[in-house]
């Protein structure tokens, strides 16, 4: 588990764009974005306590592949066609596997922006909030996440709903 997590450490400190960073810093596969201040605040909630629900979520192997399943059907889904449609996928897929291990308690430091500047131009409703809800819980029960595990996460990211919802 030390060399796990050493090693996520590891990626996410090489693979961090900083505040000023030059371009050629960015991540492979991603698209370079405005300079912000990187902060675990932006993940929009802090850890939970302990390691148990980590592990319910089958550790890092575990919320990488949650994440995978979720980007592969969001991206499928007609619902949510229109918000997605400029998404860097590649970033998307990192900050949301970085964002999740943050707030299960995994070790791992988030590199993304904070909630509101991210969903500020996407235009965001409450039934493609919804959607995406939707298709979260049915990634996690793939992954064999028990319900209890899946709705502690989902109280930690419903707050969330304010700063991505704007219309």
């Amino acid at each position: 588990m030390r060399t796990s997590i050493a090693c996520v450490v590891s990626v996410i400190l090489v693979a961090t764009p900083v505040f000023g960073q030059p371009p050629s810093l960015v991540p492979p596969g991603e698209e370079e974005v405005d300079p912000y201040t990187i902060s675990d605040a932006n993940a929009g909630a802090t850890p939970v306590e302990g390691q148990e629900l980590f592990m319910a979520f089958h550790g890092h192997e575990g919320i990488s592949r949650i994440v995978d399943d979720l980007v592969e059907h969001v991206q499928q889904d007609s619902r949510l066609t229109e918000i997605f449609k400029a998404s860097d996928f590649a970033r998307l897929r990192r900050t949301l596997k970085e964002q999740f291990c943050y707030i299960l308690n995994g070790g791992c430091a988030y590199s993304g922006r904070d909630m509101k500047s991210v969903h500020a131009d996407h235009g965001v409703t409450t039934a493609e909030f919804n959607a995406l809800v939707e298709i979260l819980q049915a990634a996690m029960a793939r992954e064999g996440v028990a319900f209890s595990s899946q709705n502690r996460l989902l109280a930690k990211l419903a707050p969330m709903k304010r700063d991505t919802v704007t219309r």
